[in-house]
């Protein structure tokens, strides 16, 4: 059965498996929209139907069957009315439905139908040699660190998305961010007590310049504490997503979302004794990236990315799943 997750659950299911559709909702790849949109039976286990994942209520998987299994018995029907509400550990109620042998249908057709959707290959983009893609930043960071048991934060923001689309999440519990309160300032904090708790875990902290900078003082922290944090910033010295809303939907109007009085990163973190490195040659990328990673202690990399990059798939705001905008692509 085709299998797509929400942000908060990405690790849940190994993001290289045949059968992951990769994560849906507003940010979420076409065919696991597409999928969504056009099943069946939809089998929801502990997810709570937010605005992020079905956008249109009225328009969100309108064939369906809906199945909704959740510890929290106020999230059966509060968003969407589903067919079957259970109650109970997802865990448990599973073990269950496996007892009762239910007999597995042909997918074969409807695997088709998804295989369509998949060869549109929606996280697609056109690379660059004379500036650095932040998706490439990120298919870069997943390359090097997917033989180690690696933990990622985020703060909020593009980069949050681009991390949850390109890096191939394979285990539960090992990507931190804030989903439905969207906080940024959320990454750093939420980093350095992963590695407190364990100090041998390889950590790694993506922010974007802005969101960085919200809880910045924490660095103090990290110096003090002796904390080897990974840090990698994407940096396009915009508040990337809401200037994205703002080329899309608001006429490029980039009303107080261009960052001219944004501080040097790299002497602030020199300040607090953390070593900085920056890159700004597409063609530096992996080497600085290694060279960022091997470092025993504290780093940070400053990556100047493409300020005009948007994330893509998106389904605008009240839309339906087939209503996605796929940028570039046709």
């Amino acid at each position: 059965m085709p299998i797509t997750l929400t942000l908060p659950a990405l690790g849940c299911f190994d993001g290289e498996d045949e059968h992951f559709l990769g994560m849906c909702g507003m940010h979420g790849t076409y065919e696991a929209n597409m999928a969504m949109h056009g099943c069946d039976l939809m089998i929801c286990l502990g997810a709570r139907f937010d605005d992020r994942v079905t956008s249109n209520i009225k328009g969100f998987s309108p064939n369906s069957k809906k199945i909704h299994i959740d510890i929290d018995k106020s999230s059966i029907n509060k968003n969407i009315m589903v067919d079957v509400g259970i109650v109970g550990d997802a865990g448990e109620v599973l073990k269950e439905l496996i007892k009762t042998g239910v007999k597995v249908n042909d997918y074969s057709d409807w695997w088709k139908r998804i295989e369509t959707w998949r060869s549109m290959n929606c996280l697609r983009y056109k690379d660059s040699d004379e500036i650095i893609k932040p998706q490439k930043v990120i298919e870069t960071l997943y390359e090097l660190t997917k033989d180690k048991d690696t933990y990622i934060a985020t703060e909020v923001g593009q980069h949050q998305m681009w991390t949850a689309q390109y890096y191939k999440f394979r285990k539960p519990l090992h990507f931190m961010t804030s989903c439905g309160l969207g906080t940024m300032g959320y990454g750093l904090p939420s980093s350095i007590g992963t590695l407190i708790a364990d100090r041998t875990r390889t950590v790694i902290l993506v922010a974007g310049d802005s969101s960085f900078q919200m809880n910045i003082q924490e660095l103090g922290t990290v110096l003090q504490e002796q904390i080897p944090l990974k840090m990698i910033i994407l940096n396009n010295h915009f508040m990337g997503m809401v200037k994205q809303h703002q080329d899309l939907f608001y006429q490029k109007r980039h009303a107080s979302t261009k960052m001219d009085a944004q501080p040097d990163l790299m002497k602030i973190a020199d300040a607090y004794n953390i070593k900085a490195l920056s890159v700004k040659n597409p063609l530096e990328l992996k080497d600085k990236m290694k060279e960022w990673l091997n470092h025993d202690g504290a780093t940070l990399l400053n990556v100047m990315i493409d300020e005009n990059e948007h994330v893509y798939p998106m389904i605008p705001a009240g839309q339906s799943h087939n209503t996605m905008l796929l940028g570039g692509l046709k």
